[in-house]
């Protein structure tokens, strides 16, 4: 299966679920591991539990290989690897607190930014 219909399944496994704000991140080239990221929140653990396991269930009718799923046992951060594509499903203060969108879709090191928060540190 091709990475936009990976990117599809995910998408409309988390829909169906009511995830919310549901963001897409594409780590082509900033990651060895995987190419794109889904980063969708859950309003309680059992929310949160439920859309992964949603994302499991699409993933493996659509004969899709599961590599692993993570954090079921707190559901505060349950993450789906589908190798091509990682879902991460959060609880609103944990994704606040982890920023991955944040993280993952920052510039490299030529972005000025950071050569000026370097220059700052070093005067």
């Amino acid at each position: 299966m091709k990475l936009n219909e990976i990117s599809d399944l995910v998408q409309n496994a988390l829909e169906d679920m009511k995830a919310v704000d549901i963001v897409s991140v594409d780590v082509t080239g900033k990651s060895s591991m995987t190419d794109k990221l889904y980063i969708a929140t859950g309003n309680s653990t059992r929310h949160v539990k439920s859309i992964a396991e949603n994302v499991v269930i699409e993933a493996k009718k659509a004969n899709l290989d599961v590599i692993g799923t993570e954090g079921k046992g707190s559901s505060e951060w349950v993450l789906v690897d589908l190798n091509d594509v990682i879902v991460h499903v959060m609880l609103e203060n944990t994704r606040d607190f982890y920023q991955l969108e944040k993280l993952w879709s920052a510039d490299d090191a030529n972005d000025k930014s950071v050569e000026q928060a370097v220059a700052d540190k070093n005067a």
